[in-house]
């Protein structure tokens, strides 16, 4: 089977109770186990976390929580592999697990439509992984920043007189769903390698949600997005 993995604690210092804080008029984790429910992908949703409360709400929206997370793979500092891993061992004594989609918790623009487009371009490959990422809106190799002077300058300079179209695309991290071999979460393998393939998003597909103006910033775009269906 595959099984989707949202890994939801709850503690959050800069957005407070950020997993369950309604977003658009409802607890924002609901969007993330709603698309993974709505994925042909993915056999089942299962949330870890170390709070009832989030797993009753998530039971509320069709997760399932059949175990809550010890407290120390669930501190500000706790990588995500460990968890995954965690749930993985928990998990396993009753189901045959094949794949993992790891789904972050705050990704309310996240559609099961790419989810199941990222699976379908993964699983033809030998890769280990296969993760959403978006490419920057602008050229990284013209990047600007304050030298020890504080003098304005160009952290490429070589690149001061190149054609955009002469410049390697490049992209990040969306953080928002990440397919992988349940033996590559297990082992904890490094996602960011050779060993990994990429779905690449529309930029207004994503945003970081870390600070208030983040979350608002979301909200527009999901409101957007809804509007314009």
């Amino acid at each position: 089977m595959n099984v989707a993995i949202i890994p939801a604690r709850a503690g959050s210092k800069r957005i407070p109770h950020k997993n369950i804080k309604h977003f658009a008029g409802k607890p924002i984790i609901a969007y993330s186990i709603e698309q993974a429910l709505a994925s042909d992908a993915i056999d089942e949703v299962i949330v870890s976390t170390d709070s009832e409360k989030i797993a009753e709400i998530a039971q509320q929206y069709g997760a399932k929580t059949p175990f809550l997370r010890p407290a120390s793979l669930a501190q500000d500092d706790t990588p995500t592999m460990p968890v995954i891993s965690h749930a993985l061992s928990q998990l396993s004594l009753n189901h045959v697990i094949e794949n993992v989609c790891l789904i972050y918790p705050a990704a309310p623009l996240i559609s099961s439509f790419d989810i199941d487009a990222a699976y379908s371009q993964w699983i033809a490959t030998d890769k280990d992984y296969i993760f959403s990422v978006v490419s920057y809106a602008s050229p990284i190799q013209r990047a600007l920043y304050f030298n020890e002077e504080n003098e304005l300058a160009m952290l490429f300079e070589s690149n001061l007189n190149k054609r955009s179209q002469e410049l390697t695309h490049t992209f990040h991290d969306a953080g928002m769903f990440y397919w992988g071999r349940k033996d590559a979460f297990e082992e904890e393998r490094i996602v960011y390698s050779t060993r990994a393939s990429v779905y690449e998003l529309s930029r207004w597909k994503s945003q970081d949600i870390d600070t208030p103006e983040d979350w608002d910033y979301a909200e527009r775009l999901y409101k957007i997005s809804v509007s314009s269906d």
